[in-house]
């Protein structure tokens, strides 16, 4: 029973924290993922959406309105951790947690619940603004959160991973420069696979970010270039594989022990 008191104290203290961090400043957290949708809403959306016309049989601005947020939640799931993981490394106090009797496991899901938290909430915000330009509905609102979750869990420990290897500050911004920002702009955020030609539709297949986003779109709206199951087991799979890395990678001290 001491353990586990013990444990769960680190655990809320480390999630507590890392909540704190993000909130205190959410002028900076928060507002700008809202003011970046609210631009494409209004670019893409209104302005060269109605040129567009229909995507899938929806509205365009309809259509990429899942993508967006999905966006949002990629990017700042994975900042979250990355950034304070790296910051704890470069003022060197998680060393002070390792040799604390506190498992790498609850370290580990410290800093993920904080990633989960930021991505929820600049989801939530964007999805609130989002209601000023097209109408919410959900299909599935069940999926929707599901996907949600998922996707932020999956980033979050992507984050993680960076931050271990990071030896910089110029590491923590390369993946979502040259990586990240890609794969969620080839995601079929602004369109949708079927447009593509066979091969190119083959070569999408294996961005993981596009069965976020259809995953995503289908709870929302009920349209999907891909089996839910699937995608949802792609998901699945990605958490598995980087949960299993990170902790791995914590226990090893890559990157922090010397």
């Amino acid at each position: 029973m001491n353990r586990a008191r013990r444990y769960w104290t680190a655990y809320s203290t480390i999630t507590r924290r890392e909540i704190l961090r993000f909130s205190r400043i959410w002028v900076q957290t928060i507002v700008p993922p809202v003011i970046t949708v609210v631009l494409y809403f209004v670019i893409f959306g209104q302005l060269i959406g109605g040129r567009i016309g229909e995507m899938d049989g929806l509205p365009y601005i309809d259509f990429i309105m899942p993508g967006l947020i999905m966006m949002a939640i990629i990017s700042h799931s994975y900042a979250n951790v990355v950034s304070s993981f790296y910051s704890a490394k470069f003022a060197r106090h998680i060393e002070e947690m390792l040799v604390s009797p506190i498992p790498d496991l609850i370290i580990l899901l410290g800093y993920l619940s904080g990633g989960i938290a930021r991505g929820m909430a600049v989801g939530l915000a964007v999805t609130i603004a989002a209601g000023f330009f097209t109408e919410l509905r959900a299909d599935s609102l069940w999926l929707v959160i599901l996907v949600a979750l998922l996707t932020s869990t999956l980033f979050s420990l992507a984050g993680l991973i960076n931050g271990i290897f990071a030896n910089s500050f110029d590491d923590v911004s390369i993946i979502p420069t040259f990586v990240l920002t890609p794969l969620t702009y080839l995601g079929g955020i602004f369109y949708s696979i079927d447009l593509l030609p066979a091969f190119w539709q083959q070569v999408s297949l294996a961005n993981p970010i596009l069965y976020m986003i259809n995953a995503f779109r289908y709870g929302f709206l009920g349209v999907s270039d891909i089996e839910i199951g699937t995608a949802l087991a792609v998901i699945a799979a990605f958490i598995a594989l980087l949960f299993g890395t990170a902790l791995w990678l914590l226990k090893k001290g890559t990157g922090i022990r010397t």
